[in-house]
This record gives structure tokens, sequence and C-alpha cells, in this order.
């Protein structure tokens, strides 16, 4: 079995290269500590997430990443109100509890604050339903708070002090084993 500790970012958005990307790295970046594994969804195989083919070797290796971790970001853009469709048909093939016992932290982008309560009336449902009990406090970003920078996205400070509180809420719940093993060194010298 994986490192109980181990914490999973999965990224909804279908571009390779996105807001709702440059937000997971973002919080990824404030837990160097972490043993974090990614899970970009637009890269698991179309047509057997369209069909649910839970035989998929694929989409079985994805389930068993979420089922391992004991944190999940859930990074998406907001499209009309919702998150993305590639992740509700990633969260539709988990198993009714597949997020019970594990903390989970929304992280989500839109083209303004208008679609902010996505994230209380549309992903929070879902993730409930799920068996999330330990719902972290969501960022959302608009795309002023994350404007292009050359090739990728810049998180502006705002945002960046948010994601900060949002990983010392993960290192509260997931102390990393670095840290854990470094006090236990402290403790015997």
């Amino acid at each position: 079995m994986s490192d109980p500790h181990r914490i999973v970012i999965v990224v909804g958005s279908p571009s390779a290269a996105s807001r709702s990307q440059a937000l997971a790295r973002a919080v990824a970046g404030l837990l160097p500590r972490h043993d974090v594994g990614w899970l970009r969804l637009r890269e698991l195989p179309a047509a057997a997430l369209l069909a649910a083919d839970t035989s998929d070797a694929l989409l079985q290796r994805a389930a068993a990443t979420v089922e391992a971790a004991r944190v999940v970001v859930v990074a998406t853009p907001i499209y009309k109100a919702a998150y993305s469709g590639l992740l509700k048909t990633f969260l539709d093939l988990l198993p009714p509890e597949g997020l019970r016992g594990k903390t989970v932290l929304p992280l989500a982008t839109g083209g303004s604050a208008a679609h902010l309560l996505a994230i209380d009336y549309a992903l929070k449902p879902v993730l409930g339903a799920l068996g999330a009990r330990d719902i972290l406090d969501a960022v959302y970003a608009t795309d002023a708070q994350l404007p292009r920078d050359g090739e990728g996205f810049r998180v502006d400070a705002d945002i960046h002090a948010r994601l900060l509180r949002a990983a010392q809420a993960i290192e509260q719940r997931c102390p990393s084993h670095r840290i854990a093993s470094d006090a236990l060194l402290a403790a015997t010298h």
C-alpha cells in the first residue's frame, strides 16, 4: 500500500496549460516536503471515461490513486456555473464512499467572481456525496488573479496567501514524514 500521507492533485481541466493547472502547481509548491502525486484527467482515455468503463486499466489506476491518498486536491475550471464535465465524469466513477476519511481541498478558476458560488452549490455537494467530510476552505481565483506570465500564469499575492493557508491546513492534518522524522531526530539528540 502507498504512503498514507500521500497528497494527490486531481486536475479537471481539459487544457494542458490552464489556470487550474497553475493553481494546482502553486499549492504543490507550498508542500515541498510531501509526496505529491498528480492525476491529470485529460490524460485518461476519453472513450473509457465517457463509457464509464471501470475495467479500463488506466481508470482503475486513477481510482486507486485517489483511494490511496490521504489528501485530495481537486482543481477545476468553472464553466457556465459548474465544474468541468471531465471532473464530473471522473468523480462519477469513484465508489460511493470514495472520499471518506480524506481531507479535500477544492481549487477552482473562473473568468470572474460571478462563478464563485459554483464551488458551494455544485462541487462541494458532490464531494460530500462521495463521503468527504473534511473539506478545506476552497480557493477560487479569477482570470485577473492568475494573469498570463510568459508561457504560463502567475498567482497574485492574495491567491498565494490563500493557498498558503490551505497548505498549512493540509500540513496540520497530514504532517510530512520529513517533518516528523526531523522532530524525532531532534528529540533523540
